[in-house]
Protein backbone atom coordinates (compact mmCIF):
# COMPACT_ATOMS: atom_id res chain seq x y z
CA UNK A 1 0.00 0.00 0.00
CA UNK A 2 1.32 3.43 -0.81
CA UNK A 3 0.21 6.77 0.46
CA UNK A 4 -0.77 9.27 -2.20
CA UNK A 5 -2.17 12.73 -1.98
CA UNK A 6 -5.63 13.40 -3.30
CA UNK A 7 -7.42 16.67 -3.84
CA UNK A 8 -10.07 17.43 -1.26
CA UNK A 9 -13.51 17.74 -2.86
CA UNK A 10 -15.08 21.12 -2.14
CA UNK A 11 -18.03 19.97 -0.02
CA UNK A 12 -15.89 17.69 2.12
CA UNK A 13 -13.26 20.37 2.59
CA UNK A 14 -15.92 22.86 3.77
CA UNK A 15 -17.60 20.33 6.03
CA UNK A 16 -14.59 18.89 7.78
CA UNK A 17 -12.77 22.13 8.36
CA UNK A 18 -15.55 23.48 10.58
CA UNK A 19 -13.66 23.46 13.95
CA UNK A 20 -16.59 22.58 16.22
CA UNK A 21 -17.68 19.78 13.90
CA UNK A 22 -14.20 18.30 13.73
CA UNK A 23 -13.91 18.40 17.53
CA UNK A 24 -17.09 16.34 17.79
CA UNK A 25 -15.77 13.70 15.40
CA UNK A 26 -12.35 13.55 17.03
CA UNK A 27 -13.91 12.59 20.37
CA UNK A 28 -15.98 9.72 18.97
CA UNK A 29 -14.82 6.25 19.99
CA UNK A 30 -15.53 4.68 16.57
CA UNK A 31 -14.04 5.34 13.11
CA UNK A 32 -15.53 8.03 10.89
CA UNK A 33 -14.26 8.64 7.35
CA UNK A 34 -15.15 11.00 4.54
CA UNK A 35 -14.61 9.86 0.98
CA UNK A 36 -14.62 11.56 -2.39
CA UNK A 37 -16.39 10.46 -5.53
CA UNK A 38 -13.71 7.86 -6.38
CA UNK A 39 -13.50 6.54 -2.82
CA UNK A 40 -10.41 8.53 -1.79
CA UNK A 41 -10.28 9.19 1.98
CA UNK A 42 -10.22 12.95 2.57
CA UNK A 43 -10.96 12.88 6.29
CA UNK A 44 -10.36 10.36 9.09
CA UNK A 45 -10.94 10.94 12.80
CA UNK A 46 -8.51 9.77 15.49
CA UNK A 47 -10.42 6.51 16.07
CA UNK A 48 -10.12 5.67 12.36
CA UNK A 49 -6.37 6.22 12.32
CA UNK A 50 -6.00 4.08 15.45
CA UNK A 51 -8.17 1.29 14.03
CA UNK A 52 -6.39 1.18 10.65
CA UNK A 53 -2.83 1.65 11.89
CA UNK A 54 -1.90 5.27 11.33
CA UNK A 55 -2.13 7.94 8.62
CA UNK A 56 -4.76 6.95 6.07
CA UNK A 57 -5.61 10.22 4.32
CA UNK A 58 -5.23 9.85 0.58
CA UNK A 59 -5.79 6.10 0.60
CA UNK A 60 -8.75 4.65 -1.22
CA UNK A 61 -11.39 3.18 1.09
CA UNK A 62 -11.07 -0.14 -0.80
CA UNK A 63 -7.46 -0.32 0.42
CA UNK A 64 -8.90 -0.61 3.92
CA UNK A 65 -12.17 -2.37 3.16
CA UNK A 66 -11.79 -4.74 0.18
CA UNK A 67 -15.02 -5.20 -1.70
CA UNK A 68 -16.42 -1.85 -0.58
CA UNK A 69 -18.87 -0.77 -3.29
CA UNK A 70 -19.13 2.93 -3.96
CA UNK A 71 -22.83 3.92 -3.80
CA UNK A 72 -22.74 6.22 -6.82
CA UNK A 73 -23.20 9.91 -7.52
CA UNK A 74 -27.00 9.81 -7.72
CA UNK A 75 -27.55 8.40 -4.20
CA UNK A 76 -29.31 10.88 -1.92
CA UNK A 77 -30.41 8.71 1.05
CA UNK A 78 -28.29 7.31 3.85
CA UNK A 79 -27.78 3.54 3.80
CA UNK A 80 -26.17 0.85 5.92
CA UNK A 81 -23.95 -2.00 4.66
CA UNK A 82 -21.75 -4.68 6.22
CA UNK A 83 -18.03 -4.34 5.39
CA UNK A 84 -14.91 -6.31 6.35
CA UNK A 85 -11.24 -5.34 6.66
CA UNK A 86 -8.31 -7.35 5.28
CA UNK A 87 -8.00 -8.92 8.74
CA UNK A 88 -11.68 -9.98 8.68
CA UNK A 89 -12.81 -7.36 11.23
CA UNK A 90 -16.48 -6.68 10.49
CA UNK A 91 -18.05 -3.23 10.58
CA UNK A 92 -21.59 -2.00 10.14
CA UNK A 93 -21.09 1.06 7.89
CA UNK A 94 -23.59 3.92 7.71
CA UNK A 95 -23.10 5.91 4.50
CA UNK A 96 -24.47 9.46 4.56
CA UNK A 97 -24.33 11.36 1.25
CA UNK A 98 -22.76 14.81 1.15
CA UNK A 99 -23.74 15.40 -2.46
CA UNK A 100 -21.74 15.14 -5.70
CA UNK A 101 -20.90 11.50 -4.93
CA UNK A 102 -19.18 12.26 -1.60
CA UNK A 103 -20.02 10.36 1.59
CA UNK A 104 -19.45 10.23 5.32
CA UNK A 105 -18.75 6.63 6.36
CA UNK A 106 -19.60 5.88 10.00
CA UNK A 107 -18.11 2.50 11.05
CA UNK A 108 -19.43 0.45 13.99
CA UNK A 109 -18.05 -2.87 15.18
CA UNK A 110 -20.18 -5.84 14.11
CA UNK A 111 -20.25 -9.31 15.60
CA UNK A 112 -19.21 -12.51 13.81
CA UNK A 113 -22.74 -13.08 12.58
CA UNK A 114 -22.78 -9.78 10.80
CA UNK A 115 -25.18 -8.22 13.33
CA UNK A 116 -24.07 -4.94 14.87
CA UNK A 117 -22.53 -5.45 18.30
CA UNK A 118 -23.92 -3.69 21.35
CA UNK A 119 -22.73 -0.10 21.26
CA UNK A 120 -22.44 2.62 23.87
CA UNK A 121 -24.01 4.89 21.24
CA UNK A 122 -27.24 2.84 21.07
CA UNK A 123 -30.07 2.90 23.58
CA UNK A 124 -30.38 -0.46 25.32
CA UNK A 125 -34.17 -0.35 25.55
CA UNK A 126 -35.23 0.88 22.12
CA UNK A 127 -32.14 0.29 19.96
CA UNK A 128 -32.27 3.91 18.82
CA UNK A 129 -29.14 6.03 18.73
CA UNK A 130 -28.31 8.08 21.80
CA UNK A 131 -27.50 11.77 22.14
CA UNK A 132 -23.78 11.59 21.34
CA UNK A 133 -24.21 9.79 18.03
CA UNK A 134 -27.26 11.87 17.14
CA UNK A 135 -25.25 15.05 17.60
CA UNK A 136 -22.53 13.74 15.29
CA UNK A 137 -25.13 12.98 12.60
CA UNK A 138 -26.66 16.43 13.07
CA UNK A 139 -23.26 18.13 12.86
CA UNK A 140 -22.50 16.23 9.66
CA UNK A 141 -25.82 17.26 8.16
CA UNK A 142 -25.31 20.92 9.06
CA UNK A 143 -21.84 20.89 7.51
CA UNK A 144 -23.15 19.88 4.10
CA UNK A 145 -23.92 23.41 3.04
CA UNK A 146 -27.04 25.54 2.57
CA UNK A 147 -28.54 23.35 -0.16
CA UNK A 148 -28.87 20.31 2.13
CA UNK A 149 -32.10 20.91 4.06
CA UNK A 150 -32.69 19.22 7.42
CA UNK A 151 -35.06 19.63 10.34
CA UNK A 152 -34.81 18.54 13.96
CA UNK A 153 -37.96 17.33 15.75
CA UNK A 154 -37.81 17.24 19.58
CA UNK A 155 -40.66 15.42 21.26
CA UNK A 156 -41.73 14.06 24.56
CA UNK A 157 -44.74 12.05 25.59
CA UNK A 158 -47.79 13.56 27.24
CA UNK A 159 -49.10 11.59 30.24
CA UNK A 160 -46.24 9.07 30.13
CA UNK A 161 -45.44 9.57 33.82
CA UNK A 162 -48.99 8.64 34.74
CA UNK A 163 -48.60 5.34 32.83
CA UNK A 164 -45.34 4.60 34.65
CA UNK A 165 -46.80 5.46 38.05
CA UNK A 166 -50.07 3.58 37.67
CA UNK A 167 -49.11 0.55 35.55
CA UNK A 168 -45.45 0.16 36.48
CA UNK A 169 -42.11 0.61 34.75
CA UNK A 170 -42.46 -2.69 32.88
CA UNK A 171 -45.46 -1.39 30.96
CA UNK A 172 -43.71 1.96 30.63
CA UNK A 173 -40.73 0.28 28.97
CA UNK A 174 -42.99 -1.61 26.55
CA UNK A 175 -44.68 1.66 25.69
CA UNK A 176 -41.35 3.35 24.96
CA UNK A 177 -40.42 0.51 22.59
CA UNK A 178 -43.73 0.87 20.75
CA UNK A 179 -43.27 4.62 20.50
CA UNK A 180 -39.77 4.05 19.06
CA UNK A 181 -41.26 1.69 16.46
CA UNK A 182 -43.93 4.20 15.47
CA UNK A 183 -41.41 7.01 15.21
CA UNK A 184 -39.17 4.91 12.97
CA UNK A 185 -42.16 3.99 10.86
CA UNK A 186 -43.16 7.65 10.51
CA UNK A 187 -39.75 8.63 9.14
CA UNK A 188 -38.13 7.98 5.77
CA UNK A 189 -35.08 5.85 5.19
CA UNK A 190 -32.02 7.92 6.07
CA UNK A 191 -33.71 9.95 8.80
CA UNK A 192 -32.18 9.47 12.25
CA UNK A 193 -34.38 8.70 15.27
CA UNK A 194 -32.78 8.98 18.72
CA UNK A 195 -33.83 8.61 22.33
CA UNK A 196 -32.28 11.26 24.55
CA UNK A 197 -33.51 9.70 27.78
CA UNK A 198 -36.77 9.04 29.63
CA UNK A 199 -39.65 9.83 27.28
CA UNK A 200 -37.62 12.33 25.23
CA UNK A 201 -37.00 11.52 21.57
CA UNK A 202 -35.52 13.45 18.68
CA UNK A 203 -35.64 13.01 14.90
CA UNK A 204 -33.19 14.31 12.31
CA UNK A 205 -35.16 14.70 9.07
CA UNK A 206 -33.23 14.84 5.80
CA UNK A 207 -34.37 16.17 2.45
CA UNK A 208 -36.32 19.15 3.79
CA UNK A 209 -36.88 21.45 0.84
CA UNK A 210 -39.62 23.55 2.42
CA UNK A 211 -40.95 24.13 5.98
CA UNK A 212 -44.10 22.27 4.95
CA UNK A 213 -42.00 19.08 4.67
CA UNK A 214 -41.10 19.38 8.35
CA UNK A 215 -44.67 20.23 9.30
CA UNK A 216 -45.99 17.13 7.55
CA UNK A 217 -43.62 14.87 9.49
CA UNK A 218 -44.39 16.62 12.79
CA UNK A 219 -48.13 16.20 12.19
CA UNK A 220 -47.58 12.53 11.30
CA UNK A 221 -45.62 11.99 14.53
CA UNK A 222 -48.32 13.63 16.65
CA UNK A 223 -50.96 11.47 14.96
CA UNK A 224 -49.13 8.12 15.09
CA UNK A 225 -47.76 8.44 18.62
CA UNK A 226 -51.16 9.62 19.87
CA UNK A 227 -53.03 6.52 18.66
CA UNK A 228 -54.18 3.96 21.23
CA UNK A 229 -51.76 1.28 22.49
CA UNK A 230 -52.74 -2.15 23.81
CA UNK A 231 -49.97 -3.57 26.03
CA UNK A 232 -50.28 -6.65 28.23
CA UNK A 233 -54.05 -6.27 28.35
CA UNK A 234 -53.94 -2.54 29.12
CA UNK A 235 -55.44 0.05 26.80
CA UNK A 236 -53.21 3.13 26.94
CA UNK A 237 -53.74 6.59 25.53
CA UNK A 238 -50.91 9.09 25.50
CA UNK A 239 -49.96 11.95 23.24
CA UNK A 240 -46.87 13.62 21.84
CA UNK A 241 -45.78 17.24 21.78
CA UNK A 242 -43.28 18.15 19.07
CA UNK A 243 -40.97 21.13 18.59
CA UNK A 244 -39.36 21.62 15.17
CA UNK A 245 -36.29 23.63 14.17
CA UNK A 246 -35.15 24.04 10.59
CA UNK A 247 -31.50 24.26 9.62
CA UNK A 248 -31.69 27.88 8.50
CA UNK A 249 -28.44 29.79 8.87
CA UNK A 250 -27.36 28.07 12.08
CA UNK A 251 -24.11 26.10 11.87
CA UNK A 252 -23.98 24.65 15.39
CA UNK A 253 -25.75 21.39 16.19
CA UNK A 254 -26.44 22.38 19.77
CA UNK A 255 -28.16 25.59 18.60
CA UNK A 256 -30.54 23.75 16.28
CA UNK A 257 -31.36 21.25 19.04
CA UNK A 258 -31.93 24.10 21.49
CA UNK A 259 -34.29 25.82 19.06
CA UNK A 260 -36.27 22.61 18.60
CA UNK A 261 -36.45 22.29 22.38
CA UNK A 262 -37.75 25.87 22.66
CA UNK A 263 -40.43 25.06 20.10
CA UNK A 264 -41.31 21.93 22.09
CA UNK A 265 -41.80 24.04 25.21
CA UNK A 266 -44.16 26.31 23.29
CA UNK A 267 -46.08 23.27 21.98
CA UNK A 268 -46.59 22.00 25.51
CA UNK A 269 -47.52 25.45 26.76
CA UNK A 270 -50.14 25.71 24.02
CA UNK A 271 -51.93 22.63 25.30
CA UNK A 272 -49.88 19.53 24.41
CA UNK A 273 -50.67 16.99 21.68
CA UNK A 274 -49.52 19.41 18.98
CA UNK A 275 -46.41 20.68 17.21
CA UNK A 276 -44.76 24.07 16.91
CA UNK A 277 -42.08 25.36 14.52
CA UNK A 278 -39.32 27.44 16.04
CA UNK A 279 -39.69 31.19 15.63
CA UNK A 280 -37.11 33.81 16.54
CA UNK A 281 -39.40 35.34 19.17
CA UNK A 282 -39.20 32.14 21.18
CA UNK A 283 -35.66 33.04 22.21
CA UNK A 284 -36.98 36.24 23.73
CA UNK A 285 -39.68 34.30 25.55
CA UNK A 286 -37.07 31.92 26.94
CA UNK A 287 -34.93 34.82 28.14
CA UNK A 288 -37.96 36.42 29.82
CA UNK A 289 -38.91 33.09 31.37
CA UNK A 290 -35.42 32.64 32.82
CA UNK A 291 -35.49 36.16 34.22
CA UNK A 292 -38.87 35.54 35.79
CA UNK A 293 -37.68 32.28 37.31
CA UNK A 294 -34.76 34.09 38.96
CA UNK A 295 -37.12 36.80 40.24
CA UNK A 296 -39.60 34.19 41.43
CA UNK A 297 -36.95 32.44 43.51
CA UNK A 298 -36.20 35.76 45.23
CA UNK A 299 -39.80 36.85 45.68
CA UNK A 300 -40.62 34.66 48.67
CA UNK A 301 -37.48 35.56 50.58
CA UNK A 302 -37.93 39.28 49.84
CA UNK A 303 -41.62 39.19 50.92
CA UNK A 304 -42.97 40.34 47.57
CA UNK A 305 -46.05 38.11 47.75
CA UNK A 306 -49.36 39.20 49.23
CA UNK A 307 -52.86 37.78 49.44
CA UNK A 308 -56.06 39.36 48.16
CA UNK A 309 -59.44 38.04 49.21
CA UNK A 310 -62.55 37.71 47.05
CA UNK A 311 -65.88 37.20 48.88
CA UNK A 312 -68.38 34.46 48.11
CA UNK A 313 -72.00 34.69 49.13
CA UNK A 314 -74.82 32.39 50.19
CA UNK A 315 -77.68 32.98 47.75
CA UNK A 316 -80.39 31.87 50.16
CA UNK A 317 -79.54 34.61 52.67
CA UNK A 318 -77.54 37.02 50.46
CA UNK A 319 -74.79 37.09 53.07
CA UNK A 320 -71.03 36.81 52.79
CA UNK A 321 -69.92 33.35 53.88
CA UNK A 322 -66.18 33.78 53.42
CA UNK A 323 -63.33 34.73 51.11
CA UNK A 324 -61.09 32.96 48.63
CA UNK A 325 -57.38 33.72 49.10
CA UNK A 326 -55.78 34.86 45.82
CA UNK A 327 -52.02 35.15 45.42
CA UNK A 328 -50.53 38.42 44.21
CA UNK A 329 -46.91 39.19 43.29
CA UNK A 330 -45.79 42.79 43.75
CA UNK A 331 -42.55 42.98 41.76
CA UNK A 332 -40.38 45.98 42.72
CA UNK A 333 -39.69 46.85 39.04
CA UNK A 334 -42.42 45.18 36.97
CA UNK A 335 -45.27 45.99 39.35
CA UNK A 336 -48.16 43.59 39.89
CA UNK A 337 -47.58 40.35 37.95
CA UNK A 338 -50.81 38.39 37.26
CA UNK A 339 -50.94 34.83 38.65
CA UNK A 340 -51.45 33.43 35.13
CA UNK A 341 -47.98 34.72 34.26
CA UNK A 342 -46.11 32.93 37.04
CA UNK A 343 -48.12 30.11 38.64
CA UNK A 344 -47.41 27.63 35.83
CA UNK A 345 -43.70 28.49 36.00
CA UNK A 346 -43.71 27.96 39.78
CA UNK A 347 -45.31 24.56 39.23
CA UNK A 348 -42.72 23.61 36.59
CA UNK A 349 -39.73 24.37 38.81
CA UNK A 350 -41.30 23.13 42.07
CA UNK A 351 -41.36 26.52 43.81
CA UNK A 352 -45.14 26.24 44.12
CA UNK A 353 -44.70 23.92 47.11
CA UNK A 354 -42.92 26.58 49.20
CA UNK A 355 -45.17 29.33 47.89
CA UNK A 356 -48.26 27.25 48.63
CA UNK A 357 -47.08 26.65 52.17
CA UNK A 358 -46.68 30.41 52.68
CA UNK A 359 -50.18 31.00 51.26
CA UNK A 360 -51.74 28.49 53.65
CA UNK A 361 -50.01 29.89 56.72
CA UNK A 362 -50.71 33.52 55.80
CA UNK A 363 -54.36 32.91 54.90
CA UNK A 364 -54.99 31.12 58.19
CA UNK A 365 -53.28 33.89 60.20
CA UNK A 366 -55.27 36.66 58.49
CA UNK A 367 -58.58 34.78 58.53
CA UNK A 368 -58.21 34.22 62.27
CA UNK A 369 -58.80 37.98 62.72
CA UNK A 370 -62.13 37.90 60.88
CA UNK A 371 -65.36 37.92 62.90
CA UNK A 372 -67.84 35.09 63.26
CA UNK A 373 -67.59 31.88 61.26
CA UNK A 374 -66.25 33.31 58.02
CA UNK A 375 -64.43 30.73 55.86
CA UNK A 376 -61.14 31.19 54.04
CA UNK A 377 -60.72 29.11 50.88
CA UNK A 378 -57.18 28.29 49.71
CA UNK A 379 -56.18 26.76 46.36
CA UNK A 380 -53.72 23.86 46.62
CA UNK A 381 -51.48 22.79 43.73
CA UNK A 382 -51.19 19.12 42.67
CA UNK A 383 -47.48 19.35 43.51
CA UNK A 384 -48.30 20.08 47.15
CA UNK A 385 -50.01 16.70 47.34
CA UNK A 386 -47.01 15.00 45.77
CA UNK A 387 -44.68 16.60 48.31
CA UNK A 388 -46.39 14.53 51.07
CA UNK A 389 -46.22 17.48 53.49
CA UNK A 390 -49.66 19.01 52.91
CA UNK A 391 -51.35 17.44 55.94
CA UNK A 392 -48.52 18.54 58.21
CA UNK A 393 -48.54 22.06 56.74
CA UNK A 394 -52.30 22.46 57.21
CA UNK A 395 -52.17 21.14 60.79
CA UNK A 396 -49.32 23.48 61.65
CA UNK A 397 -51.01 26.49 60.01
CA UNK A 398 -54.23 25.88 61.95
CA UNK A 399 -52.41 25.38 65.23
CA UNK A 400 -50.20 28.50 64.95
CA UNK A 401 -53.03 30.76 63.76
CA UNK A 402 -55.70 29.46 66.12
CA UNK A 403 -58.13 29.24 63.19
CA UNK A 404 -60.75 26.49 63.73
CA UNK A 405 -60.37 23.75 61.12
CA UNK A 406 -63.98 24.10 59.96
CA UNK A 407 -63.22 27.66 58.82
CA UNK A 408 -60.58 26.48 56.33
CA UNK A 409 -61.62 25.25 52.89
CA UNK A 410 -59.07 23.55 50.63
CA UNK A 411 -59.76 23.93 46.89
CA UNK A 412 -58.29 21.40 44.48
CA UNK A 413 -58.54 20.98 40.72
CA UNK A 414 -58.93 17.72 38.86
CA UNK A 415 -55.21 17.84 38.08
CA UNK A 416 -54.46 16.99 41.71
CA UNK A 417 -56.30 13.69 41.30
CA UNK A 418 -54.86 12.57 37.98
CA UNK A 419 -51.36 11.34 38.80
CA UNK A 420 -51.64 9.51 42.11
CA UNK A 421 -55.30 9.19 42.99
CA UNK A 422 -55.02 6.79 45.95
CA UNK A 423 -52.50 8.90 47.88
CA UNK A 424 -54.35 12.11 47.09
CA UNK A 425 -57.66 10.64 48.27
CA UNK A 426 -56.01 9.47 51.50
CA UNK A 427 -54.65 12.97 52.12
CA UNK A 428 -58.07 14.48 51.43
CA UNK A 429 -59.71 12.09 53.89
CA UNK A 430 -57.10 12.92 56.53
CA UNK A 431 -57.73 16.63 56.00
CA UNK A 432 -61.46 16.11 56.32
CA UNK A 433 -60.91 14.25 59.58
CA UNK A 434 -59.18 17.39 60.87
CA UNK A 435 -62.44 19.20 60.14
CA UNK A 436 -61.24 21.01 57.02
CA UNK A 437 -63.71 21.51 54.15
CA UNK A 438 -62.72 20.25 50.68
CA UNK A 439 -64.05 21.69 47.41
CA UNK A 440 -63.42 20.86 43.76
CA UNK A 441 -62.49 23.93 41.72
CA UNK A 442 -63.20 24.48 38.00
CA UNK A 443 -65.69 21.62 37.91
CA UNK A 444 -66.68 20.53 34.41
CA UNK A 445 -63.41 21.37 32.66
CA UNK A 446 -61.87 17.89 33.08
CA UNK A 447 -62.87 14.59 31.54
CA UNK A 448 -63.50 12.49 34.63
CA UNK A 449 -64.87 14.88 37.27
CA UNK A 450 -67.98 12.79 37.88
CA UNK A 451 -65.93 9.72 38.79
CA UNK A 452 -64.13 11.71 41.48
CA UNK A 453 -67.44 12.69 43.06
CA UNK A 454 -68.03 9.00 43.63
CA UNK A 455 -64.61 8.48 45.22
CA UNK A 456 -64.68 11.48 47.54
CA UNK A 457 -67.59 13.46 49.02
CA UNK A 458 -66.55 17.06 48.47
CA UNK A 459 -68.04 19.81 50.61
CA UNK A 460 -68.49 22.05 47.61
CA UNK A 461 -68.31 22.04 43.82
CA UNK A 462 -67.22 25.24 42.08
CA UNK A 463 -68.62 25.51 38.56
CA UNK A 464 -66.08 26.94 36.14
CA UNK A 465 -66.68 30.52 35.03
CA UNK A 466 -66.89 29.49 31.37
CA UNK A 467 -70.33 27.95 31.99
CA UNK A 468 -71.51 31.14 33.67
CA UNK A 469 -70.22 33.50 30.97
CA UNK A 470 -71.75 31.56 28.05
CA UNK A 471 -75.48 32.13 27.96
CA UNK A 472 -76.27 29.29 25.57
CA UNK A 473 -78.37 26.16 25.81
CA UNK A 474 -75.41 23.84 26.47
CA UNK A 475 -74.07 25.95 29.34
CA UNK A 476 -77.55 26.26 30.82
CA UNK A 477 -77.97 22.49 30.70
CA UNK A 478 -74.60 21.91 32.39
CA UNK A 479 -75.36 24.46 35.12
CA UNK A 480 -78.71 22.80 35.76
CA UNK A 481 -77.25 19.29 35.78
CA UNK A 482 -74.34 20.11 38.09
CA UNK A 483 -76.54 22.05 40.50
CA UNK A 484 -79.01 19.18 40.61
CA UNK A 485 -76.21 16.66 41.11
CA UNK A 486 -74.66 18.67 43.92
CA UNK A 487 -78.01 19.09 45.61
CA UNK A 488 -78.73 15.37 45.50
CA UNK A 489 -75.27 14.58 46.93
CA UNK A 490 -75.56 17.19 49.69
CA UNK A 491 -72.81 19.40 48.26
CA UNK A 492 -72.82 23.18 48.04
CA UNK A 493 -72.57 24.61 44.51
CA UNK A 494 -70.65 27.84 43.83
CA UNK A 495 -70.94 29.58 40.48
CA UNK A 496 -67.71 31.43 39.69
CA UNK A 497 -67.12 34.49 37.54
CA UNK A 498 -70.52 36.18 37.97
CA UNK A 499 -70.13 39.70 36.60
CA UNK A 500 -73.62 40.85 35.57
CA UNK A 501 -77.09 40.97 37.09
CA UNK A 502 -78.34 38.84 34.19
CA UNK A 503 -75.82 36.12 35.00
CA UNK A 504 -76.81 36.27 38.66
CA UNK A 505 -80.47 35.84 37.76
CA UNK A 506 -79.64 32.73 35.74
CA UNK A 507 -77.61 31.34 38.63
CA UNK A 508 -80.48 31.86 41.08
CA UNK A 509 -82.77 29.97 38.72
CA UNK A 510 -80.49 26.92 38.53
CA UNK A 511 -80.38 26.04 42.25
CA UNK A 512 -76.77 27.09 42.85
CA UNK A 513 -76.15 27.74 46.54
CA UNK A 514 -73.25 30.21 46.39
CA UNK A 515 -71.96 32.87 44.05
CA UNK A 516 -68.57 34.50 43.52
CA UNK A 517 -67.48 37.15 41.04
CA UNK A 518 -66.86 40.83 40.35
CA UNK A 519 -70.58 41.59 40.73
CA UNK A 520 -70.67 40.48 44.35
CA UNK A 521 -67.18 41.58 45.34
CA UNK A 522 -63.80 42.13 43.73
CA UNK A 523 -60.57 40.78 45.23
CA UNK A 524 -59.34 43.09 47.99
CA UNK A 525 -56.29 43.50 50.20
CA UNK A 526 -56.43 41.99 53.66
CA UNK A 527 -56.81 45.37 55.34
CA UNK A 528 -59.96 46.11 53.28
CA UNK A 529 -61.88 43.06 54.49
CA UNK A 530 -63.13 44.71 57.68
CA UNK A 531 -64.59 47.68 55.76
CA UNK A 532 -66.28 45.33 53.30
CA UNK A 533 -67.85 43.35 56.13
CA UNK A 534 -69.01 46.52 57.83
CA UNK A 535 -71.05 47.41 54.75
CA UNK A 536 -72.49 44.08 53.55
CA UNK A 537 -75.74 45.46 52.09
CA UNK A 538 -74.51 46.30 48.63
CA UNK A 539 -76.85 46.78 45.68
CA UNK A 540 -75.87 43.61 43.77
CA UNK A 541 -78.84 41.74 45.27
CA UNK A 542 -81.40 43.57 43.24
CA UNK A 543 -79.87 46.03 40.81
CA UNK A 544 -76.65 46.60 38.90
CA UNK A 545 -73.75 48.29 40.62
Amino acid sequence: MTTTSAPEPRLVREAFKVPSFERILEHLSHPVLAIGVEGDIVYANAAAETSFGGWILGLNIRDLLPGFALPGVAVRDASSILVTTRKDVAYDALLTPLGDGQFVVDLRSAGPSGEPAASADLDDLTGLVKRKLFMSHLAAALAQGPNFGVAVHCLDLDRFKMVNDTLGHGIGDLLLKKVADRLTGACRKGDIVARLGGDEFVVLQHGVEDPSDAEKLAARIVDLVGRTYVLSGHTINIGASVGVALKGDIGQARDVLRNADLALYEAKRAGRGRYRLFESGMEVLLHERREMEIDLRRALALKQFALNYQPFHDLSSDTCMGFEALLRWNHPVKGNIPPLDFISLAEENGLIVKIGEWVLRTACMEAATWPGELIVAVNVSPLQFKADTLLQTVSSALEKSGLPAERLEIEITEGALLDDTDNVLKTLKDLRELGVKISMDDFGTGYSSLSYLQKFPFSKIKIDRSFVANANADSEAILRAVAGLGSSLGMAITAEGVETVEQLARIRGERCTHVQGFLTGRPMAADHVAAFLANPHTDWKGSPR
